[in-house]
């Protein structure tokens, strides 16, 4: 009976497990642009998802924000950090073109870190008023879903649930939004955002 009980719970488990994988897939494809992108998905109709709980870096080191592009969840901390030794400063003038959302985090030594909750998605970037030629680009998703692209240009986002997406992929401040409907396994890819 005993073994019956176990064989039935271990078949319902593996069965289970198997519908779940067939509701999502992997969404992939390319990206025709020099340089990184992001990509990010957009719940069709769109929908609120928990905020994550880890933070993400972005340090300045070598008089460069690095990484250059980072790419979060909405409701995500960013902890900035200062390597050099000299003094930084973080800074955007809007998000995704919104001055109302501009802001500064400050001004800070070597050593030292600053910290900033990203409520608003979109493409965030990021300037230092003491060094001007320095630049960065934080983007903010609005969903749990978004890559980076490769050196190649490739991206991939897993374990996305079958459904109708807003994709959108951001390129040196630029927009190119498509629509997609995950089922499985789906490619889509992108011309250089103009």
């Amino acid at each position: 009976m005993k073994f019956t009980s176990l064989l039935v719970v271990m078949l319902f488990s593996c069965l289970l497990f198997s519908c779940l994988k067939a509701f999502a897939g992997t969404l992939s494809g390319g990206v025709k642009a020099a340089g990184q992108s992001a990509v990010v998905l957009e719940t069709v109709p769109a929908k609120a998802f928990p905020a994550p709980t880890q933070t993400a870096a972005m340090n300045q080191q070598g008089m460069k924000f690095v990484p250059a592009l980072l790419v979060i969840q909405k409701g995500t901390t960013v902890v900035f950090s200062n390597d050099d030794n000299v003094p930084h400063n973080v800074f955007w003038p809007n998000i995704s073109g919104n001055k109302a959302l501009s802001h500064t985090v400050g001004t800070f030594n070597k050593g030292k870190t600053l910290s900033f909750k990203y409520e608003n998605a979109g493409n965030v970037p990021l300037l230092c008023n003491v060094h001007p030629k320095m630049t960065g680009t934080i983007v903010v998703s609005p969903s749990p879903y978004f890559a980076e692209t490769d050196a190649d240009g490739n991206y991939s986002i897993k374990d996305v649930p079958d459904g109708a997406y807003k994709a959108t992929e951001w390129h040196n401040g630029k927009a190119t939004t498509l629509t997609v409907t995950v089922k499985g396994d789906t490619k889509l890819d992108f011309a250089a955002a103009n």
